[in-house]
């Protein structure tokens, strides 16, 4: 099985920003775990702050994966381009938070991609993203 995870805006910092959040393990090194967890799946890893980029990401590749978790950082509040994006695949997407936005500032709450997406799983760390491929598998 194939999976991509996609990360958005501001993630490349994991484990340098704010890391009573977001903990302090870099994701690179989060991901070479997942691979060696994972290591039957072809796991595949992308990261940009841009929401056109996630979007050409996700509707280029959804043919060619089995699956894709998303962590579409501020995006999952406000973009539509990555919602509409990913309403027109066919490709099951979970969504990730590794905080729980549930938990924190009330602009947080709004999930505009949720309802498009397989599952959502949100406030179990870097380990939000494990779930997510078990769920796919």
């Amino acid at each position: 099985m194939e999976i991509l995870i996609i990360n958005g805006p501001n993630l490349s910092k994991i484990g340098l920003r704010e890391p009573e959040i977001y903990g302090n393990v870099e994701f690179s090194s989060y991901f070479k775990d997942l691979c060696n967890l994972f290591k039957d799946h072809n796991l595949k890893y992308f990261q940009s702050q841009s929401e056109s980029e996630i979007v050409n990401e996700i509707v280029s590749r959804a043919d060619s994966v089995d699956g894709i978790v998303l962590n579409a950082g501020a995006y999952t509040h406000t973009s539509v381009a990555i919602r509409d994006a990913i309403a027109s695949i066919k490709c099951p997407v979970v969504l990730v938070h590794i905080s729980n936005v549930y938990a924190r500032e009330q602009f947080r709450r709004n999930n505009i991609i949720a309802p498009v997406c397989k599952g959502i799983i949100t406030g179990f760390g870097l380990d939000s993203y494990k779930l997510a491929i078990y769920s796919l598998i």
